[in-house]
């Protein structure tokens, strides 16, 4: 069945958008180019490593976090979902520059913006940025694939052309011309409020940006201390960093057990911890606990049990874990 274009309506709408086009093309495209063309961020255990900022979302992914949780426990699994990923938003991002198959990259956009606000869309030390890219990108996809694209597209030179498909109904959906959809109006109207909606409860969720207390989950490092053992020779607790810039660690420069009085029975010093046994740390997720040159290092989203020597300490009631970062952040938890 053959179904007409409007090239007028095409090519106006599609025309307006262009600048929009090539910024969100850019946007998922250089994605793949920084990761692999300018340098190789899809190598596991070295630096840069694309799954361990992957690792940074966990701690406050809205809806998501058991899908991110399982890759970050499963290398494997992870590696290669970071490279279909890549692949993904490279693709997504030549053919939205391109003009080729708009409407069907748009979704592409759409879900991909997606991803991105639910996983890390709390994060942002400055201008909450990984939410506006998320909203933006979602509203974006959605404008793309109202308009699809104009004159200066390979949409736009495949309808020109005598390409049977291209009059097709389908075409229209997954490449550009006139949406054959009727009564589009109130269909869009609907669609910008969900997202809209959507813009609202995410801000208010991750950051409170629409009534209460305002509020950024990057600004500083908070570590949850859990799961504490102990026995006459050994106490073993879990560390769980939650919160903090995603680029920068937490750095642990003294670990205290105290007893009810607040007196302190034993200390590990911030030259210690610089040498702590990789032995008694048991990572969890790609994202590491690990002595560093100066500290012990807690990046953003990292879990791990560590084990200390309790040297004939005995552990009373009412004892405490104290844990100090660098920044003069402390962090303490019962001996029970």
């Amino acid at each position: 069945m053959k179904y007409h274009i409007d090239t007028t309506a095409n090519n106006g709408a599609g025309l307006f958008t262009l600048s929009l086009r090539w910024v969100i093309g850019w946007t998922y495209f250089s994605a793949f180019w920084r990761r692999l063309i300018l340098e190789n961020k899809l190598i596991p255990d070295e630096a840069g490593y694309i799954g361990e900022k992957f690792n940074h979302f966990l701690p406050n992914a809205l809806g998501i976090k058991p899908i991110i949780e399982y890759l970050v426990t499963n290398p494997d699994a992870l590696q290669t979902s970071m490279i279909a990923f890549t692949i993904i938003e490279a693709i997504v991002g030549l053919f939205i520059i391109l003009g080729l198959f708009t409407r069907l990259m748009s979704i592409g956009v759409f879900f991909l913006a997606m991803g991105i606000l639910l996983g890390s869309g709390w994060l942002g030390t400055t201008c909450l940025d990984e939410w506006q890219i998320g909203v933006l990108g979602v509203a974006s996809g959605f404008t793309l694939f109202l308009t699809g694209s104009g004159m200066y597209s390979l949409d736009n030179y495949l309808m020109k052309k005598p390409y049977a498909f291209t009059e097709k109904k389908w075409f229209a959906f997954l490449g550009s011309g006139l949406l054959p959809i009727k009564n589009l109006a109130p269909k869009i109207l609907v669609m910008s409020l969900v997202i809209f909606g959507l813009t609202l409860y995410t801000n208010q969720y991750f950051h409170g940006g629409v009534f209460g207390t305002l509020h950024n989950k990057s600004v500083k490092p908070k570590v949850e201390i859990s799961n504490i053992k102990h026995n006459n020779s050994q106490l073993t607790f879990q560390l769980y960093r939650v919160e903090g810039a995603d680029v920068y660690g937490s750095f642990l420069i003294g670990i205290e057990i105290l007893d009810e009085n607040n007196q302190i029975i034993k200390s590990i010093n911030q030259n210690e911890l610089a040498r702590f046994s990789k032995e008694k740390i048991n990572n969890h997720y790609v994202a590491k606990i690990k002595p560093g040159k100066h500290s012990l290092i807690l990046p953003l989203g990292s879990k791990a049990d560590l084990t200390i020597d309790l040297e004939g300490i005995i552990i009373n009631e009412n004892y405490s874990l104290k844990l100090i970062d660098i920044s003069g952040i402390e962090w303490i938890a019962k001996l029970k």
